[in-house]
């Protein structure tokens, strides 16, 4: 399945390069909420937020009442999470909340995915994965969490009803993903696992697919690559 993803920072639709180049940039909401409304789910991401440097919260609400998403970017609160929920988000993405120790032996906030858990729900909690050169990133990116993807899913695997892997090296390149990494975190995990960075063909879609992987596509959306 293919999950096109809506990045918003400063206000407008972007895409960026391995989360830092800004490449594209939109401003015509309308035109796009259009193009993905008959996806049964949109990705949708505050980099703001999850840069700590502000956030779209309107656009976000704004959007989720109107496309089927996953929400996520600096989302650290069940409280956040729920409020999303309520404005019709359909589940949430938490990242670096989840990973503490940064800069250090790291480890994942185990009392954090319970209450999510609990709170939300199993089927409403993404667990978001985001990797530089093998290992967990955190806060926009920036820093290291100090742990493996693999041992990640392994601890977060009996709180979340789905992964989501970005793989930042390649991300916004149209490289291609590492299919590779996709084949290991598969055998890892029987949540749903979802993968981006780098998606750049319908063909890697169908690969991914046979192998129970869904894709996050943002780059090769925008620039038409890939049809929508």
């Amino acid at each position: 399945m293919l999950i096109p993803s809506i990045d918003l920072m400063g206000g407008r639709i972007v895409q960026l390069v391995q989360g830092e180049k800004l490449k594209l940039a939109f401003d015509d909401f309308e035109y796009w909420i259009e193009r993905f409304s008959s996806y049964p789910m949109v990705q949708l991401i505050d980099l703001d937020a999850a840069m700590r440097q502000g956030d779209n919260a309107a656009l976000i609400e704004k959007i989720a009442k109107r496309l089927p998403c996953q929400v996520g970017g600096g989302i650290a609160a069940v409280e956040r999470a729920k409020q999303l929920l309520d404005a019709g988000a359909q589940r949430i993405i938490f990242g670096s909340a989840l990973f503490c120790g940064i800069n250090s032996i790291g480890t994942v906030n185990v009392a954090l995915a319970r209450t999510i858990h609990e709170e939300i729900g199993t089927a409403q909690f993404v667990a978001s994965i985001d990797t530089k050169q093998g290992q967990v990133a955190v806060k926009g990116w920036k820093e290291q969490a100090g742990l493996t993807p693999q041992q990640a899913i392994a601890m977060l695997n009996p709180y979340c009803g789905a992964f989501l892997y970005t793989h930042v090296d390649t991300e916004g390149t149209m490289q291609g993903f590492p299919m590779a990494i996709a084949r290991e975190l598969r055998s890892l995990t029987e949540r749903q696992l979802i993968v981006a960075g780098g998606i750049r063909e319908q063909a890697e879609i169908d690969i991914l697919h046979q192998m129970r992987v869904d894709a996050v596509a943002g780059m090769a959306v925008y620039t038409g690559a890939l049809a929508t």
